[in-house]
């Protein structure tokens, strides 16, 4: 296992009034590890606390108690550095779920490059992270048109692109695919993917979409800002009814198998997450039927 780049001791979270004293918890004792190159998705209802989490870990909250530390730096217990601060924020970065909210400039390659320059990145190296997110992101030729006139998808690999650009070892995309149409959505998981897959940073995609939780190696389930669930894909939607008592479903494929275990058919295996996963089982499931039907018959 790769080393653990997120790690988390009973971190807490509570909102208060705009007076300042009653307390609102949100995050109750979240004590997790996260580790380099990990792709993980994070479940919950809405209000569960799921995006809060997310923001802890990018300092734009500060935990109520707990541990939090990402790479080797502490950052609970102490008062940060403005540079402390800032180091953190080039390192975990996040995309959230309005693009239009994320786009500062007039031009594609001008909001790329806002994060980097200031930040202080020289120019010539400017212009090679600008050239080399557009790239990342599949987006080159657009490096001249202005974002109003992309589609949502685009925006959002633009917003992407910006992240970027500021070389982070960790991007966290906080219901990034909730405002956009399937073709949209389908772009920007494509690049999360390959963000993970090829480029080696760790993501945490918040999602309330069961197929967009399938696609990562872990997933944690929040529910009432306790950690109820952690596992893998298949292992999370293998527990149908305890997701169901706190508001989630399972992928529509997932669903198929339970329906049909719950119907009598013995569908053996345990891998359910995806299309592909739950043909392949159905099918061995007929193929066996029909091989001892043929055993009989002879």
């Amino acid at each position: 296992m790769s080393d653990i780049y997120i790690h988390t001791e009973k971190l807490c979270f509570s909102y208060t009034d705009a007076d300042g004293k009653a307390e609102h918890p949100a995050l109750n004792g979240i004590s997790v590890d996260i580790h380099e190159g990990e792709y993980v998705a994070v479940l919950g209802h809405n209000g569960s606390g799921k995006s809060t989490f997310a923001k802890l870990l990018n300092l734009i909250l500060e935990p109520t108690s707990g541990k939090l530390v990402i790479g080797d730096v502490e950052l609970t217990g102490r008062e940060l550095s403005d540079e402390e601060v800032l180091q953190l924020r080039r390192n975990v970065g996040m995309v959230f779920q309005n693009p239009d909210n994320q786009l500062v400039a007039t031009i594609v390659e001008e909001d790329v490059a806002f994060g980097p320059e200031n930040l202080g990145v020289p120019h010539p190296e400017l212009r090679e992270r600008v050239d080399g997110a557009l790239a990342a992101v599949d987006m080159s030729d657009y490096a001249h048109h202005e974002p109003h006139r992309l589609s949502g998808g685009q925006k959002q690999r633009v917003a992407i692109a910006g992240i970027i650009a500021m070389m982070p070892k960790c991007i966290i995309f906080d219901e990034s695919t909730a405002m956009l149409d399937p073709s949209g959505r389908r772009e920007v998981l494509n690049t999360i993917q390959m963000l993970n897959c090829e480029h080696g940073i760790t993501v945490l995609n918040i999602t309330h979409y069961m197929n967009e939780a399938a696609m990562a190696d872990r997933i944690l389930v929040i529910n009432d800002g306790e950690l109820l669930m952690d596992g893998t894909p298949d292992e999370i939607f293998a527990q149908r009814e305890i997701l169901r008592r706190v508001g989630l479903e399972v992928p529509q494929c997932a669903a198929l198998i339970h329906e049909l275990r719950k119907s009598g058919i013995d569908i053996d295996g345990t891998k359910i997450s995806t299309v592909e996963d739950c043909a392949e089982l159905i099918a061995s499931y007929y193929a066996k039927t029909s091989l001892k039907q043929e055993e009989q018959d002879v």
